[in-house]
């Protein structure tokens, strides 16, 4: 299986640099996601997370914990999201229903806030919606 996710997500970038060691230790993966489609982006969206957060499609293998940064693109909104997050959440690869990939929670920052605010007023009701994600 590759690393490029189902077609409704739009496109992602591979993990530019993946989780590397340098002398001051590791450098977070950098990502890139953009989500095309409303029914996308609710299926990825992680709203009971305290900050929000992000399911990200990938077949990389992450640890809970691990700094990603994301640069988040939604549906046509020109507008990049760059967000600094961790990894909450991990759906491996093979052997399971559930697409591959990893959950991003949102910082506390402007930043973080900034993508949670756009991806509910895309989502409007639809957050408090009961159907399937790719996460619960």
């Amino acid at each position: 299986m590759s690393d490029t996710p189902n077609t409704r997500f739009g496109s992602t970038g591979p993990d530019l640099l993946g989780p590397q060691t340098t002398g001051g230790g590791a450098r977070p993966a950098i990502l890139s996601l953009a989500i095309k489609e409303k029914a996308a982006l609710y299926a990825a969206y992680m709203p009971y997370l305290k900050n929000g957060g992000i399911f990200v499609p990938t077949n990389r293998p992450y640890k809970l914990g691990d700094e990603v940064y994301l640069i988040l693109t939604l549906m046509d909104d020109p507008t990049k999201y760059p967000v600094a997050g961790r990894v909450v959440w991990i759906s491996p690869s093979g052997g399971t229903a559930r697409t591959p990939g990893i959950g991003v929670h949102f910082p506390g920052d402007e930043t973080g806030v900034a993508a949670r605010r756009r991806i509910e007023e895309i989502l409007g009701a639809a957050v408090r919606s009961g159907r399937q994600t790719h996460t619960i």
